[in-house]
């Protein structure tokens, strides 16, 4: 099942919509649920209902279907409770921290890394980056991630991962020029984690197929930089899967029902894979050439981050934004 959240000048969660397999269709079910946010919330109830409209639609059955446009869309998932955002790439992990010639932690590989970021807000996925400075080091990371529903405290890993009831795509927007003060002051992130894009449209475990397993998706992503190639590193290379994450987050408190959790920038240790972020590109300058040379963005820069199943057909939509000097 394929879901989104259609623009509305009623409400800032948008409008819910079950959207066709092939994403050309998509039908308004207000009747089901006024939105995803409160869909997920009671999502016992309201899976069987949706999963019926969707499979009208595909049939050609459902009332009211009309041709999707990606541009009247939200980020899947507006806005919400809870965005914590993992760094489950050890690579990216490793790359990241010599940049900043910072040693890596001692339980790299036995706890994973975490930030709470903006979840208040979404960037809708066409929607312009803003930059104020462009020494704040604008940076994409396009990642994959999962929406849970109600996740109680202590959850164990295995258990965390029933608790996902939806993936999306996402591009966690960086200030990387503002990083390093901020962690210097043993406080961490804030003012270098802005806003960030979810894909437009978020599906079901099912549409994934064979491609998720072991609580990872197995499927490159896709990332295009300035109309060109940048990477298609596979997701499936996540070191701690999302059954980890969940747990990781809901160690000491409970995760309301639709909160977000992010798997880092996908990353592979395979250069010929590209990347999902220019910082990456910037460190492996710096190891193979002495210094980086591939600047951050500034405006006018565009960023794409999609993924195909094995079938070459899209599966989220597209993420596609320009940073804007505001």
């Amino acid at each position: 099942m394929k879901l989104g959240s259609l623009k509305s000048k009623e409400s800032l969660d948008g409008e819910l919509c079950v959207i066709s397999r092939d994403l050309k269709m998509a039908v308004k079910v207000p009747q089901i649920s006024a939105n995803l946010r409160e869909a997920v919330e009671k999502w016992n109830d309201k899976e069987s209902q949706l999963k019926k409209v969707y499979n009208d639609l595909n049939e050609g059955k459902a009332t009211g279907a009309f041709p999707v446009k990606e541009e009247d869309f939200h980020s899947a998932l507006p806005r919400t409770w809870l965005f914590a955002d993992g760094s489950a790439f050890i690579y990216h992990v490793k790359l990241v921290r010599m940049a900043r010639k910072a040693p890596l932690p001692e339980t790299l590989t036995t706890v994973p890394l975490m930030y709470q970021g903006e979840c208040g807000q979404f960037l809708a996925p066409t929607e312009d980056i803003p930059q104020r400075d462009v020494s704040h080091g604008t940076d994409f990371e396009g990642e994959v991630g999962v929406i849970t529903d109600f996740v109680p405290m202590g959850v164990k890993p295995e258990e965390a991962l029933k608790h996902i009831k939806l993936f999306v795509l996402i591009n966690d927007v960086s200030l990387r020029g503002l990083i390093p003060e901020e962690l210097a002051s043993g406080f961490g992130f804030f003012q270098s984690k802005p806003a960030s894009a979810l894909s437009p449209f978020t599906v079901t475990e099912d549409e994934l197929g064979s491609a998720y397993k072991e609580g990872r998706i197995h499927l490159p992503l896709n990332v295009s930089y300035n109309g060109k190639f940048f990477g298609k590193a596979n997701a499936g290379a996540m070191h701690f899967h999302f059954g980890q994450l969940i747990a990781h987050a809901a160690k000491t408190r409970n995760l309301a029902a639709g909160t977000v959790i992010g798997s880092g920038t996908v990353s592979n240790d395979d250069h010929s894979m590209g990347s999902s972020c220019l910082a990456e590109v910037r460190m492996i300058e710096t190891i193979e050439q002495g210094a980086p040379k591939t600047p951050f963005m500034k405006a006018g820069d565009t960023v794409e981050i999609q993924m195909f199943n094995e079938k070459g057909e899209n599966i989220f939509g597209k993420i596609s934004q320009k940073v804007k000097a505001v």
